[in-house]
């Protein structure tokens, strides 16, 4: 699992990318990623004002379903806030008529200062293209309580043309304390590369058009 999110840091990346394709595969399901991108983009709303975001994560995966990892982006979206770290674990299967299922928690932690820190649990099923999540608020520092705040997202993949992939996504925010919001966007991903537009029915500057453009690397450690 991570995040979707240019700048100088992408040769950053190329540079580590190649190197770590030439060293031995050491851990069977053990993995790194890392982006950069104009913005960063969650459910929607930017995170870091609309500047650029570098991001990397590692995820380690078993052969049962299994899986635990960690993420990490500048972020800059409430006072004394420099960054995101994300940690997670989930468990997805798919069934016998070709449905997939996964559960999972994340705990989504910020500078101290920040005092937003947030957790949620997930639920999600796929089938072929199609998927639809459900995620629910477990705590919160600012005094939510499991259940008060729910997204429920609905998203498509589609291979347009070799190694082109149109992805659609619509999601619903509802919030216990108001200001429930819709976003919804388009992309377009081939070898890394992503151009995303999205946008919210929020009114005010959160609620502006985005486009943006990324580059992720994926490596086995």
């Amino acid at each position: 699992m991570k995040k979707s999110i240019i700048s100088l840091s992408i040769s950053m990346i190329l540079t580590a990318s190649a190197f770590m394709a030439t060293s031995a595969h050491a851990v069977e399901g053990l993995s790194a990623n890392a982006a950069a991108s104009n913005n960063y983009l969650w459910r929607g709303v930017t995170q870091t004002t609309n500047a650029a975001a570098v991001s990397g994560g590692i995820d380690y995966e078993n052969a049962s379903g299994f899986s635990v990892g960690t993420w990490a982006s500048n972020a800059d979206w409430a006072e004394n806030m420099t960054y995101e770290l994300d940690v997670y674990a989930a468990y997805a299967n798919e069934l016998d008529n070709g449905i997939g299922y996964s559960v999972g928690y994340i705990y989504y932690a910020y500078d101290n200062d920040a005092d937003a820190d947030f957790s949620e649990v997930n639920f999600s099923l796929s089938y072929d293209a199609y998927s639809i999540t459900y995620n629910t608020l477990v705590d919160s520092d600012g005094g939510g309580d499991f259940g008060d705040d729910t997204y429920i997202s609905a998203d498509a993949a589609f291979e347009v043309s070799e190694g082109l992939e149109l992805g659609l996504h619509i999601g619903s925010y509802d919030f216990d304390a108001g200001g429930d919001y819709v976003d919804y966007g388009v992309s377009l991903s081939k070898n890394g590369f992503t151009f995303a537009v999205s946008d919210t029915d929020i009114d005010g500057a959160d609620g502006d058009l985005n486009f943006v453009i990324s580059y992720s690397v994926d490596f086995d450690l």
